[in-house]
């Protein structure tokens, strides 16, 4: 993809990567571990009771880590506007690949939620989130897309990064079960597991849902004092 540079546009400071090379750092290890992922399916596993739902119907969750692969890494970098500002063209020219990888990956999670036999440790809760999640996604999605026909573009960029603060819920999720694992080491049977598990996962999504607001909350600050 060529990047144009706009004459006279604002340097590229190191401080215009922070946020992008933060947010694709928290999607590294998802991203690898759905790369892994796909990459058994390929070899055509043996199936077992971790990974039999992948095996039994494997297409949904290739969809879901396909998209939300490019959804978190590309639409980390619409997170500087410098950079934006700078290269003309590049923000318009990825939001025709990631609405589309938006929508997948929602629509894909809420089929796994619906169709595939989930582990024990996801409780109804946690499978009541997902649907949440992922029914909040569409819907700003759809205002997203909405407001950029009517050309609100400030509208557009608020209902984009609300869905995208819910589509990197993985990510936190494993900040915030990765240090609980290794010092707790939970065994599987461990009635405690999954409400541990439960409020985790659910407090990543809060925990994202509340950050992309104050996000908006400054940007709205922002534009009114222009």
């Amino acid at each position: 993809m060529a990047l144009t540079t706009v004459p006279g546009s604002p340097r590229v400071r190191p401080a215009d990567w922070l946020v992008p090379a933060g947010l694709v750092l928290v999607s590294v290890i998802p991203v690898l571990a759905g790369a892994a992922r796909v990459g058994e399916l390929a070899g055509e596993p043996a199936a077992t009771e971790e990974n039999a739902r992948f095996v039994t119907a494997p297409v949904p969750v290739i969809v879901h880590i396909v998209a939300v692969t490019i959804y978190s890494i590309l639409g980390a970098f619409q997170f500087s506007p410098a950079f934006r500002r700078r290269h003309n063209g590049w923000h318009r020219t990825a939001g025709r690949v990631l609405v589309p990888a938006a929508f997948a990956t929602a629509l894909s999670g809420l089929w796994m939620t619906a169709f595939y036999d989930l582990p024990a440790k996801d409780t109804v809760v946690v499978n009541s989130a997902r649907y949440v999640v992922g029914v909040v996604m569409l819907v700003a999605l759809v205002l997203a897309v909405r407001a950029l026909l009517r050309h609100d573009y400030a509208t557009h960029g608020d209902w984009m990064t609300r869905s995208y603060a819910l589509a990197m819920g993985a990510g936190t999720q494993l900040l915030l079960l990765g240090p609980w694992t290794v010092i707790a080491r939970p065994e599987p049977d461990d009635p405690a597991t999954p409400v541990v598990n439960t409020i985790l996962m659910t407090l990543a999504w809060v925990v994202n849902a509340v950050l992309a607001e104050w996000i908006i909350r400054g940007r709205i600050r922002d534009r009114a004092r222009r």
